[in-house]
């Protein structure tokens, strides 16, 4: 029985301590909420300009149709990829530097980093 509540209060600690790569649907800004699913524009309305902006192109996993050169030339597979944004606010003093990620326009994704010092 003490093996079980050691391992109880170990669980509820570490979900309470830990809220680093944590995921969120919802993120409030400016007394707004951006949520899970939002246009990139909607967010950018309720949130304003991040600190930090990254882009990337992830592979999808479709190949395109195939280039065929004229004149005999060598077939050549173009792979298709979505692009991703990742938008890093600072809310503060005591709070978690907080994530957004973007895919096709919309948000997916939000975590938390590290408590801003």
């Amino acid at each position: 029985m003490k093996t079980f509540r050691a391992i109880l209060a170990a669980s509820v600690l570490t979900g309470v301590l830990s809220p680093i790569g944590v995921g969120a649907q919802s993120l409030r800004c400016k007394g707004d909420l951006a949520s899970v699913g939002d246009s990139k524009a909607s967010v950018f309305q309720k949130c304003g300009e991040p600190v930090f902006k990254d882009s990337f192109c992830k592979p999808a996993n479709e190949i395109v149709t195939p280039i065929r050169p004229a004149l005999g030339g060598a077939v050549v597979n173009v792979l298709a990829c979505e692009n991703v944004e990742e938008w890093t606010y600072n809310p503060g003093y005591g709070q978690f530097m907080t994530t957004l990620r973007l895919e096709a326009g919309r948000l997916v994704s939000i975590k938390y980093g590290d408590r801003v010092k």
